[in-house]
Order: structure tokens, then C-alpha cells, then sequence
């Protein structure tokens, strides 16, 4: 069983970037797309599961944050990638700000996805 949400969660994780991808423009071009309503669901159902399979994954291990400073990384760096993709998402400053938040996401993403590969919040050994 642990593979295979762990498999669910690298996948709804790639499933949730792309989607922030393939968003963030349309958002900070305030394209007519981002008004359907699927696309504006269908993301908070990816995000949710995704967490979901991350707190599965925690509690199967037997992982804290208080205990392994690396996952502790990682729910901090989420924190701050929520909150920049709800900057980039719903339009908040100049365009070149919310391209520039919208790299500092994308950024920031990278940044937990090389926490989780290498287990170690500086990404140095």
C-alpha cells in the first residue's frame, strides 16, 4: 500500500505544478479560461488528495516535522508556495510582479521537490 500512494502522491504533485503552470499565465493574462468553473475546482481536488497521500505517507512512516528537519523544509516551502500561487492566481499586483511571483512558485516548488528526493532541507551534504 505504501508504494502506491506514494506513487499517487508524485503523481497528483507533477498533476498540481502543471497544472500551476499552465494556470499562471492564463491568470496574470486574465484569459476568459480561467473563469470555467472545472478549472478553478479541479485544482483544490488535485492539491487535496495530494496532501492527503503526503499525511498517509508521514504517519506510515512515522515521520514528524518537529522530528526530521528536511519534512519541516518542505511544510514551510508549501506554505510559501500556496501563498504565491494565490498571489499569481488571483491577479494581485503588476504583471511583472506576478511574473516574478509566479517564477519565485515555480521556484519554490523546485525546492521541495529536491527536499523530498534528497532528504536534507540545505540540498548540500
Amino acid at each position: 500500500m505504501y508504494l502506491l500512494i506514494k506513487n499517487i502522491h508524485m503523481t497528483l504533485a507533477m498533476l498540481s505544478i502543471i497544472g500551476f503552470i499552465v494556470r499562471g499565465p492564463l491568470a496574470i493574462h486574465q484569459h476568459a479560461l480561467m473563469q470555467q468553473k472545472w478549472l478553478r475546482i479541479l485544482p483544490h481536488i488535485v492539491d487535496t488528495f495530494l496532501l492527503l497521500a503526503a499525511i498517509y505517507l508521514a504517519w506510515t512512516l512515522s515521520l514528524h516535522p518537529l522530528n526530521n528537519a528536511w519534512l519541516l523544509a518542505k511544510v514551510i516551502a508549501l506554505v510559501v508556495y500556496i501563498g504565491l500561487g494565490a498571489m499569481v492566481i488571483k491577479r494581485r499586483g503588476s504583471v511583472t510582479r506576478q511574473w516574478l511571483t509566479y517564477g519565485a512558485a515555480i521556484g519554490v516548488f523546485a525546492y521541495i521537490l529536491a527536499v523530498a528526493i534528497t532528504k536534507n532541507p540545505w540540498l548540500v551534504s
